[in-house]
């Protein structure tokens, strides 16, 4: 997932980079009513579409995942438990799956939902002329056709999902997708009310009155510039029963220190801690810290800049800086540092249930002497004593001080090396990173599904996440033989992940940083939140508020 501010979740759909937000101060939460169940929370930034087939940020993903439900929802373990799906069947090759809905489950204008809303909306976000960004990354090589479909080489018809009668949906897919069953519970594979779409037009999803809802929650009071809404439960929803929460109240806040003074006011329940605060903070009964799955590093662009191209120059950068002073200094709020690609405690190997990161280790860490080594050699080879590279960045505060640091510790430790800081909003960014108009850039990742796939495909040849210019043909078979010839062997594609991911660093094709944690305070009163390590940040079906607090 895109992270929001780079960081573009450098704190979760609450905190970017220590929220990076924007957004107005509006400082008194919505008082409960006797006997309701509220929250009061912060957003770190407005939600940039309602539209399941547009959504790329956490925020967006943050606020589909509590108000809409797909075929599953993902529980307390991560693991998919019924949505508008109560079972399915898989074929014996593994690649027809056919999916039995609940009758009885509505929209919020009372129409059923149906096996025909999920055909739509799939293949909406594969149609060319949605221009959805997730639709093609999530569903190529994946859902029959999807490629073909996107590129109008077939009709969209030809999309491998169909509707056997209202409530059996078929699911054909290109080969065995050993985590399909996780694919359905994001964001991307939402249904979508046909007629209501068509009818709102190009208004759909702008605005609390162009949307339909059908998961726990009903979006309330929002636009796409709204700095405040609300979360109000859904009383038609099909497990209603299971939701207690009667409301959540949304306020963006742009700053870590307003957020945690609404905290201590009580008007909010949950802020988030700025490495500022963290040292203020840490004792307190109510601090926590929650690690993710996020991982941040540094994108090297080998078109933009000659130095760059040079494995040598890369390998330097790569060694030569302190990110240990990253994670205590600039971040100090649980961060620990990436030495890898795939994070810590995400996957584990399927026979042996040892930890992915653990298995292939430290691939490359702060070294100056490795980095100098090197670096002389880069120089040697470009025939120069000199370089300059630019480092593109996010304009937060949090994003300043990481680029300052990053800045200062390669031109101090690389000899010769000059490096411009560039920072700019976060749209911005984004643009010019699809572009490929940057040197250097801090950048991060986090996981759409629950797979090593969902990190090391973003590196392929000419990938649509790549964006720098990297291709290596012996990286690029093992990722695509992972998702093919070895699919229902689950032992070998591991196998396939650890080789290429040690290849990619062989390479220098990015820089690790640092792997996320989140600081914050989280009232007692606060139960049952589920924090998913991808898709939706955080669940809130089986939320409550404890009434001893």
């Amino acid at each position: 997932m895109k992270l929001k501010n780079w960081a573009l979740l450098l704190a979760l759909g609450l905190l970017l980079t220590v929220l990076a937000a924007c957004g107005g101060d509006t400082e008194e939460s919505k008082p409960a009513e006797e006997g309701e169940q509220v929250l009061n929370f912060v957003n770190g930034d407005t939600i940039p579409t309602m539209d399941p087939s547009l959504a790329t940020d956490q925020y967006a993903f943050q606020f589909l995942g509590s108000t809409m439900e797909g075929l599953y929802r993902l529980d307390e373990n991560a693991q998919p438990v019924e949505g508008i799906a109560t079972d399915h069947e898989v074929s014996d090759d593994a690649t027809t799956w056919t999916f039995h809905l609940r009758e009885g489950a509505t929209w919020s204008n009372g129409d059923p939902v149906t096996a025909h809303d999920f055909v739509y909306a799939w293949q909406r976000a594969v149609d060319p002329d949605t221009g959805s960004e997730y639709g093609p990354y999530m569903m190529e090589d994946v859902i029959k056709n999807a490629k073909e479909v996107n590129t109008g080489e077939v009709e969209v018809e030809e999309l491998g999902v169909r509707a056997e009668g209202d409530y059996t949906l078929v699911v054909e897919l290109e080969q065995p997708v050993p985590y399909f069953e996780s694919l359905t519970t994001f964001g991307t594979f939402l249904p979508l009310n046909q007629e209501f779409v068509e009818e709102q037009g190009d208004d759909f999803a702008t605005s609390t009155d162009t949307l339909l809802f059908n998961g726990p929650f009903t979006l309330e009071n929002w636009t796409s510039t709204a700095n405040e809404w609300d979360l109000v439960k859904n009383e038609d929803y099909w497990d209603a029963e299971t939701v207690q929460l009667d409301r959540i109240n949304h306020v963006v806040v742009k700053d870590a220190t307003t957020q945690v003074r609404l905290y201590e006011e009580g008007s909010v329940d949950r802020a988030g801690l700025s490495s500022d605060l963290v040292d203020q903070y840490s004792t307190h009964d109510d601090y926590n810290v929650t690690p993710e799955a996020t991982v941040f590093y540094l994108k090297m662009n080998q078109t933009s800049n000659e130095a760059l191209a040079n494995d040598n120059i890369r390998k330097a950068i790569s060694r030569a800086f302190d990110k240990e002073g990253i994670v205590n200094q600039i971040l100090n709020n649980g961060s620990i540092v990436a030495n890898g690609l795939v994070p810590k405690d995400f996957v584990t190997l399927p026979e042996t249930n040892e930890d992915f990161r653990d298995v292939n280790g430290d691939l490359v860490t702060y070294d100056i002497e490795a980095a100098q080594e090197y670096w002389e050699n880069g120089l040697e080879e470009l025939g120069t004593d000199t370089v300059e590279i630019e480092l593109l960045g996010d304009d937060s505060e949090t994003a300043k001080l990481m680029s300052e640091f990053l800045a200062n510790q390669l031109s101090t430790n690389l000899p010769g090396l000059s490096v411009k800081i560039k920072q700019v909003p976060f749209e911005q960014r984004l643009d010019l990173d699809t572009d490929m108009d940057y040197d250097l850039q801090v950048s991060g990742w986090g996981p759409d599904y629950l797979d090593p796939n969902t990190f090391l495909n973003l590196f392929v040849t000419d990938g649509g996440n790549n964006k720098m210019g990297y291709s290596n043909s012996e990286y690029d078979a093992l990722i695509d033989e992972a998702g093919k010839e070895l699919a229902a062997d689950n032992v070998a594609r591991y196998e396939n992940f650890l080789e290429a991911e040690k290849i990619l660093f062989e390479d220098a094709a990015i820089a690790p940083i640092y792997q996320r944690a989140q600081a914050q305070l989280i009232s007692p009163k606060v139960e049952g939140v589920i924090r998913n390590p991808f898709g939706a940040d955080y669940e809130y079906k089986w939320a409550s508020v404890n009434s001893a607090e």
